[in-house]
């Protein structure tokens, strides 16, 4: 015997009809139920798009707070009856201090975390290889634009979700960051996991002199000053005078890879003060005596992109990763040295940049402004 299966919405049309002739709410509630009935509760497309949001905000709030809170918890817990876990993370903590300068803790399950394929569509963002990296060489890939917050940096080489270990097979990416990062309790163990080092000497000399070949260290370039030209619609990059990294390149033989990120300056709008006001003295101050700038920003909502929050805008970010710069090994490299294979990063930068812009949306017009 073959039973029957009535549907809820057939169900509450009869409910509906039968209830017509009467007064009261009967009708109302079952209209309701109706209604109730019909909505589709997990629409697929709706919950992917919420968990990239969610995605996207985890991260941003770890980037802007997760040090500070994680700092405030520990010393409250040294007043509470968790005095001892907050006595072993710090004591643990002063003999693992220089572990960030020697590469830090890559975790691979940490980088193929599902939420970081989330993260990569909501934008989306995508990784472009232009060219094939020997792994008996070292790397120093030069990040531009800064953008806000280098979201792009951080999707395409402290994750695996734009396959970078499967693009550049044997090269080993380490994203540098501000040293202070990796003073914060929890924060710096989160950045380590994702194979982002500090920005300093010590660091980059380890890693492209004591830890074999096949390393790719990558510096945004322009840091907190570029940082605070970021706006949408704008392509300039803070490079001119920005001359260390191509020292450090000839000191250690390292080659050089320029990279442009096109649409990393489109996810966030800022409020921009004109030299010699004060909120841009403040803002060179900052920059001077801490390392970073502070910015005025803002995104979209949690709940809807009519609002004004912390969450990015979903606007496409593609990485392009261009040629790279074959760098000789020079102990002693001279002011003319570093002068020479500045000029050529430089010119290669612009010749990437001309040679992807109408790609990416824009106009064969477009001029890479280099300040």
């Amino acid at each position: 015997m073959v039973k029957s299966v009535v549907p809820w919405s057939s169900c509450l049309d009869w409910l509906l009809k039968t209830s017509l002739h009467r007064t009261g709410t009967g009708s109302s509630i079952l209209s309701a139920l109706q209604d109730l009935f019909s909505v589709t509760w997990l629409n697929r497309s709706k919950v992917e798009k919420q968990l990239q949001v969610i995605s996207v905000l985890q991260w941003v709030l770890s980037f802007l707070v997760l040090g500070v809170a994680c700092s405030a918890i520990l010393m409250y817990a040294f007043c509470t009856d968790c005095w001892l876990i907050a006595v072993l993370y710090f004591t643990w903590l002063v003999f693992d201090w220089n572990t960030p300068k020697k590469g830090g803790r890559r975790s691979q399950w940490v980088r193929n975390w599902a939420v970081w394929r989330y993260f990569r569509d909501y934008f989306p963002i995508q990784l472009v290889k232009t060219h094939n990296l020997l792994t008996s060489r070292n790397y120093i890939f030069g990040y531009h634009p800064h953008g806000i917050m280098g979201l792009g940096a951080f999707c395409n080489f402290s994750t695996e979700a734009t396959e970078v270990s499967k693009k550049f097979p044997g090269i080993r990416p380490y994203l540098a960051t501000l040293a202070g990062n990796f003073r914060m309790p929890v924060l710096r163990e989160y950045l380590m996991s994702g194979g982002i080092c500090p920005v300093n000497r010590d660091t980059i000399d380890y890693l492209l002199s004591k830890n074999g070949s096949g390393n790719a260290i990558i510096i945004v370039v322009g840091g907190a000053a570029e940082s605070l030209s970021s706006m949408p619609g704008k392509n300039a990059v803070t490079l001119r005078n920005r001359k260390g990294f191509v020292k450090l390149a000839l000191r250690h033989g390292a080659d050089l890879v320029p990279i442009y990120s096109f649409g990393e300056n489109e996810v966030y709008k800022q409020v921009i003060f004109e030299e010699g006001s004060w909120g841009r003295w403040v803002q060179k101050k900052f920059q001077k005596y801490i390392g970073f700038a502070p910015c005025i920003f803002h995104g979209r909502g949690l709940f809807s992109s009519d609002t004004w929050g912390l969450v990015p805008y979903s606007k496409p970010i593609t990485t392009v990763v261009g040629e790279p710069i074959t760098i000789p090994k020079l102990e002693h490299p001279t002011q003319q040295d570093i002068d020479l294979y500045h000029a050529m990063y430089m010119e290669a930068l612009v010749k990437l940049f001309d040679q992807h812009k109408t790609k990416f949306g824009l106009p064969e017009t477009e001029v890479l402004e280099v300040n």
